[in-house]
């Protein structure tokens, strides 16, 4: 049995759901439509546990569509939530009830642990992205020069970058080979070292899938490790975490340094949101077995790692499913190839784009931001945060 919570924030997710079980488009819309404003999808029922739920659902006022083998339950949160206790319902129902208590969206986490401090998440959180490459899609070798990568540095810090995530090797499509250790270090180190010594309060990350990497910038300052291979890729990597006490960004992908940002493993069995919620889960499980702390890990949903435009776009939508993780989550669209593929703009002309993506991921849920444009994103963030803002008017 599987019980997959559906973010609600638009009618997709249930449209898409009810398209998978057979449902005819216009139906499908229809039904999506009248839904809400929550539902989680419960697959590989038997049909006495289905006849059961469908009884008690008539009962307590919540929505039901069901299939074969499948129910598609929705209505408020608080009602949902009821459905959350084994102790209250029939014998039948108990796995059901256990398993909905799972995948309802956890309280919202209200702060990060890093190495050099906490950071609040009442507010979003924006981290500049200071890419010291020769290659990177966007701006590769433009901050080659470490000079030239402090300045940049600063001008981000003056537009309002919490954080600032430094990279020494590029994810880009068609790259040949995989940048060695020392290489990443040269280019790292002497900037982090510089920005650290001129703001000794500051928050950096290092964005590494190397454990030797990140120990070294570990040394001299840094305060989170940003793994896009989630430790996938160097085994040693949880460890290092661990017993540095480092935040962690833990980002969905899959394949190598060279093929993960290419199309090459993007097959999601027609639900993107869903995989990789699993696939996050799987990676939070393992970061916490090699001893790294739950409160120091953060999540990313890979957007333009392994995902097509349309999937892409699927997950920014469902992005509220991944809530139910229990962890906060960090998003990272910055000029992606498939904001391009949405506007028609060239990779530097995509910081609007981004900008409404990061407002729409803050309505979703996501709390930290990784943008080359700080300033853009800052004024559509102050916004979206305003009006989605509990606080009594």
């Amino acid at each position: 049995m599987i019980v997959t919570p559906l973010a609600m924030d638009s009618p997709r997710a249930v449209r898409d759901a009810l398209l998978r079980a057979g449902w005819e488009e216009q139906r499908a819309e229809a039904a999506a439509a009248g839904l809400g404003p929550s539902a989680v999808r419960i697959s590989g029922l038997d049909a006495a546990t289905l006849e059961a739920l469908v009884k008690l659902i008539a009962k307590v006022g919540l929505d039901i569509l069901t299939g074969d083998d499948w129910a598609l339950v929705a209505g408020p949160y608080s009602r949902l939530g009821a459905l959350a206790r084994p102790w209250a319902l029939p014998p039948e129902l108990a796995e059901v009830s256990f398993r909905i208590g799972i995948a309802l969206p956890a309280e919202p986490v209200v702060e990060w642990k890093t190495a050099r401090g906490v950071v609040a998440l009442d507010r979003p959180v924006l981290i500049g992205i200071l890419n010291l490459t020769p290659d990177s899609f966007s701006d590769g070798g433009k901050y080659a020069a470490p000079s030239a990568a402090v300045a940049h540095a600063e001008q981000l810090l003056a537009a309002g970058a919490d954080m600032l995530d430094l990279g020494g090797e590029s994810t880009r499509p068609g790259r040949p080979e995989s940048v060695g250790a020392e290489e990443e270090c040269r280019r790292v180190l002497p900037v982090l070292e510089a920005l650290v010594k001129a703001h000794p309060q500051g928050l950096f990350s290092i964005d590494t899938v190397k454990s030797a990497v990140a120990r070294a910038a570990l040394d001299a300052g840094a305060a989170v490790v940003n793994d896009v291979s989630a430790f996938r890729l160097d085994a040693a990597m949880g460890a290092v975490v661990a017993g540095s006490g480092a935040g962690a960004v833990l980002m969905h992908s899959r394949g190598t340094v060279q093929s993960m940002a290419t199309f090459d493993h993007a097959e999601y069995d027609g639900d993107v949101v869903q995989v990789v919620a699993s696939e996050l889960a799987d990676a939070l499980a393992t970061a916490t077995s090699a001893g790294v702390s739950a409160d120091r890990i953060v999540l990313d949903p890979g957007f333009g790692f392994a995902k097509t435009a349309e999937q892409n776009l699927a997950l920014l939508d469902g992005l509220g499913a991944l809530r139910s993780l229990g962890r906060p989550i960090l998003v990272g669209p910055s000029r992606k190839r498939f904001l391009g593929l949405v506007t028609g703009r060239e990779v530097a002309d995509r910081d609007v784009a981004t900008a409404a993506s990061c407002a729409l991921a803050w309505e979703r849920g996501a709390r930290l931001f990784r943008v080359h444009d700080v300033a853009t994103s800052r004024d559509a963030l102050a916004v979206a945060a305003a009006a989605t803002s509990r606080k009594p008017a």
